[in-house]
């Protein structure tokens, strides 16, 4: 089939839960959670993505949360998309349950995983996500290069006066074990907004301070990426990619083709949107999916990108969808 349109990259939010409460994502009294009833099921999340791919040249699909690892029946849902031919499937996870998961996921047919990892002190990450793990998630990017979901891409969101200090052991941490890590501005959204002016650290920032412990080299930016990327090589030799992701600084809106389905079935075009399209009503139409529905909201999310980006947006990132 031939498309008039670049390809999409579909963002799935499969629950709003999570074992986690990051100090810039949820409060410490933790949220409201919906109700299952809202929540999509996996056969209208593999319905919409079905429709996507045979209408608007779907290529990547990445399942997000909450944490996904908490659905129930994830693998099934894996399964399901991976027998869709889409060009990727990949999945973010905070690791608390990888180790466990990594070597079903892959065998179910995802193909690579980005984890969060936003610091190496045990007693500092506890404090960070309020009560997560760090061994877990250690031995999360472990199983899952041992299962072959690669590359391993870790992800950190950098606070100045938490982690800020912290980048440079986090580089050589992902060099020495062949990960690429990419840093992440905080971007003014949900609980982070209330602390942004205090924490926020530009990725020129960052990368001036790795360009002081290694080298870096800038490599070509691929068509509708968030990230730039450099090659980076440490005093020891070892080689990898470090990536920086400065939506704030930066902006990555020009050739985006990311939209975003959050859990209870809002289809977002940007997390500067202050609100997205229902596509759960069009999804549960009696008699089947209102594919005119459907695409008539995939059409305004893809037009809203263009409008400007404005983080107006107040929601929090854990209904969202990471």
């Amino acid at each position: 089939m031939t498309y008039d349109c670049p390809p999409i990259s579909l963002r799935v939010s499969v629950t709003d839960r999570c074992d986690q409460r990051c100090l810039y994502c949820r409060p410490a009294h933790g949220v409201a959670l919906v109700s299952h009833e809202e929540v999509l099921r996996l056969e209208e999340i593999l319905r919409f993505v079905r429709f996507l791919r045979d209408r608007f040249a779907l290529a990547k699909v990445r399942l997000t949360g909450g944490e996904p690892l908490l659905r129930r029946n994830l693998l099934h849902l894996v399964r399901g998309l991976a027998a869709e031919g889409l060009e990727d499937l990949a999945l973010t996870t905070n690791g608390q349950r990888l180790a466990e998961m990594a070597e079903p996921l892959r065998r179910a047919g995802l193909r690579r995983v980005n984890i969060s990892l936003d610091l190496l002190d045990p007693g500092t990450y506890r404090r960070l996500t309020r009560g997560g793990d760090l061994v877990r998630t250690l031995g999360g990017i472990a199983a899952a290069q041992a299962a072959g979901l690669e590359p391993v891409k870790l992800n950190t969101v950098v606070l100045r006066g938490v982690n800020d200090g912290e980048v440079v052991p986090l580089a050589r941490f992902a060099l020495a074990r062949g990960c690429e890590v990419r840093f992440l501005e905080l971007m003014p959204i949900g609980e982070a907004a209330l602390g942004h002016a205090q924490w926020f650290v530009s990725s020129a920032e960052v990368r001036g301070r790795l360009a002081e412990a290694m080298d870096l080299e800038p490599l070509a930016d691929e068509s509708g990426s968030s990230s730039g990327v450099f090659l980076a090589r440490d005093p020891a030799g070892r080689t990898g990619r470090v990536g920086f992701v400065s939506p704030c600084s930066a902006p990555f809106c020009g050739d985006c083709r990311r939209l975003r389905l959050t859990a209870t079935g809002r289809l977002l075009g940007c997390l500067g949107q202050r609100r997205g399209t229902d596509v759960r009503a069009a999804l549960r139409a009696p008699g089947g999916p209102d594919e005119e529905g459907l695409a008539a909201a995939v059409r305004q999310a893809l037009r809203i990108k263009q409008d400007g980006r404005r983080f107006a947006r107040q929601d929090l990132m854990v209904r969202i969808g990471g």
